[in-house]
């Protein structure tokens, strides 16, 4: 609109009512629902929504792919973790079943010597 100056109301009220029957013309010379542009551009963003769905579903779907990897990738580690603490357990069990087994035949020998020692004794006193 242009910044005229109104001398009197009557110029703003005629000047108001103007702009209503442009508007009023603007809005009836507008196409109408079924006329070829509308359709065209109702079909053509009919497309881009559709278009914009399947990148989404798309996107969703790699997201999905790669939090799966990542569960599995995790599942994975925790395995190994697990196998590797397993495998510590069994090397501390082997090796103080080892150990024991080494004090039991240490004990053996010493009580073998000592049995040997009072067997010799007895030997000399008779």
């Amino acid at each position: 609109m242009t910044n005229q100056v109104h001398k009197n109301f009557s110029d703003r009220r005629q000047d108001a009512a103007d702009a209503k029957k442009k508007l009023l013309e603007k809005f009836k010379a507008a196409p109408g629902p079924d006329d070829p542009q509308v359709a065209a551009r109702r079909a053509e963003r009919a497309a881009i929504a559709e278009a914009r769905e399947e990148r989404r579903a798309e996107r969703e779907r790699l997201a999905l792919e790669e939090k799966e990897r990542k569960e599995a990738e995790a599942a994975a580690a925790a395995e190994a973790a697990e196998l590797a603490a397993n495998a510590d357990r069994l090397a501390r069990e082997a090796e103080e079943a080892s150990r024991i087994e080494r004090a039991v035949a240490d004990a053996a020998a010493m009580k073998a010597k000592r049995d040997e020692r009072y067997a010799a004794r007895k030997a000399r006193q008779r």
